[in-house]
């Protein structure tokens, strides 16, 4: 075996091993990503109508929640919808559904807290320096979700969502 398919053999074990959990990371970037964007957009816009500091990193807080929780919760049941049926009957198995709603709600209630704390202190904080509204939103958006994914990828673990 040369060393190309050594390295692809260990590249897909390690994708294998860990599948779960890439495509959560990755369903979490990209709607978060979409909410980055949008917030960025909404809380520049949200300046022609309000001059509140606080209010418009409230705002800007929303707007990401609003594009980034339907999203996310579409992508994570897209990704995972095959595990949600009985192999035996076909059914979906709306025990296990429940069960990883709550693991779910478990591993993001800390997270999300910590996020929007961090996300409105710190916007509010910028835009009280003078920066623009959209860059006070990118900026802040971007050191919470730095935190969020560490603390959301330790609580999933806590919560055990992916079985080995």
């Amino acid at each position: 075996m040369n060393n190309g398919a050594k390295e692809r053999n260990s590249i897909n074990s390690f994708y294998l091993k860990y599948r779960d959990v890439i495509l959560f990371n990755k369903n979490l970037i990209f709607s978060g990503t979409c909410a980055f964007f949008t917030a960025a957009l909404v809380t520049q816009l949200y300046l022609q109508f309000d001059k509140n500091n606080l209010s418009n990193s409230i705002i800007a807080l929303a707007t990401e929640y609003g594009v980034y929780i339907p999203l996310f919760a579409f992508l994570f049941y897209r990704d995972n919808r095959l595990k949600y049926n009985d192999p035996q009957t076909g059914k979906r198995d709306s025990k296990r559904i429940r069960g990883d709603i709550r693991k779910l709600f478990a591993a993001f209630s800390v997270s999300e807290i910590i996020y929007s704390l961090i996300k409105v202190s710190i916007h509010y904080q910028l835009l009280q320096l003078g920066a623009q509204p959209y860059q006070a939103s990118m900026i802040s958006s971007l050191i919470a979700w730095g935190i969020f994914l560490l603390s959301v990828n330790v609580s999933i673990k806590a919560v055990r969502l992916f079985r080995s």
